[in-house]
């Protein structure tokens, strides 16, 4: 029903305006009584065999929804409803930021992708707290970065704020350092301010009476070097894990006009590379860190693909967005016929 005819209504509007607009509709809607039920009870599938013990945490089951597409907290409850196991909020910065000129969201129908060049545009992370706290027992992700205007010297301070507000409000935290729409945010995936950054926030982690865990987000752009840094990284550091991975600035052998737009690149171009990324860090580390999956799975055998090459959790956006909530419940599914 989704892909015959939800999507191409939504697909004849602007992605970002139609982002706002279904927000809208599924908020309005959640509210009619009933409605949340009858959402469980078509797309959840609940059985213990799908849980998952993960840095601490318990997961209902392994399929979440990515950063980026409830930056802002806004519609956490409602989307838990359609069988995400956890949401992940953000990226969130200190203060709220406009992001880039608009437009920045670009649908790649041809390669079902999309290309985006927000900018961490959000209202900030103490609006966000404020949402948070009317959370019903979902397993949230706070992923936090650097308002623009930061230098990266100054970096550390940015993601500390964020750290400390969100602490009581969210179950982990994801550093990302990795998106490209903020000038030079990349640049703080290279070892010597990652480490620093890490280790900041480790120290104040470890200052709590229940610290929680620190995972970093990395891009799929990354070498072989630059990843084997990233494991001494985390083992030097001691955080929880990685997502692997962001976005893309690569445009290998994509079809669509839009390719030429700048930004992040997400969806199906990206399964094979991220799969790559996760095997790798996972052989080369002996499994010593848990990795959460992200990257162009469309399919439940794409999700199955990244847990076999040693993921222990999955994410979802641009696969949600382009098959419906049905497909998380198709991977839990999957998971249970492989059992």
């Amino acid at each position: 029903m989704y892909k015959q005819l939800i999507r191409p209504i939504l697909f004849q509007s602007d992605p970002e305006e139609i982002h706002h607009a279904t927000f809208s509709w599924i908020k309005k809607l959640s509210k009619i009584p009933g409605f949340s039920a009858l959402v469980k009870s078509v797309y959840q599938v609940n059985d213990p065999r799908l849980e998952r013990e993960v840095f601490g945490l318990k997961f209902k089951n392994p399929v979440g929804l990515a950063a980026g597409f409830d930056k802002d907290a806004k519609l956490f409850n409602e989307l838990s409803n359609f069988g995400f196991g956890f949401i992940e909020i953000g990226t969130l910065t200190p203060k709220g930021q406009e992001g880039n000129p608009k437009k920045r969201l670009f649908r790649l129908k041809e390669d079902e992708a999309i290309i985006n060049r927000m900018g961490f545009n959000n209202g900030g992370v103490l609006e966000a707290v404020e949402r948070l706290k009317k959370n019903n027992s979902v397993l949230i992700g706070g992923n936090i970065g650097k308002n623009k205007n930061t230098p990266n010297e100054e970096a550390v301070r940015d993601y500390e704020f964020c750290f400390e507000a969100l602490y009581d409000y969210v179950d982990y935290f994801v550093v990302n350092v990795s998106s490209p729409n903020t000038p030079n945010l990349r640049a703080l995936q290279d070892k010597e301010p990652l480490e620093k950054l890490l280790l900041t926030l480790q120290a104040k982690n470890n200052l709590k009476s229940k610290p929680k865990p620190i995972l970093l987000k990395i891009a799929p752009d990354l070498t072989d070097e630059q990843l084997l840094d990233i494991i001494e990284i985390i083992n030097s550091t001691k955080i929880a894990g990685v997502i692997a991975t962001n976005t893309t600035l690569s445009r290998e052998g994509l079809k669509s006009e839009n390719k030429i737009e700048a930004g992040g690149l997400s969806g199906k171009p990206l399964t094979k590379r991220s799969t790559e990324v996760i095997r790798f860090l996972s052989e080369k580390s002996n499994r010593s860190f848990p990795i959460i999956g992200v990257g162009g799975i469309h399919s439940a055998q794409d999700a199955l693909e990244k847990l076999n090459a040693g993921a222990s959790l999955v994410q979802l956006y641009t696969g949600f967005i382009y098959e419906g909530p049905a497909l998380i419940k198709k991977i839990n599914k999957l998971l249970l016929k492989n059992k």
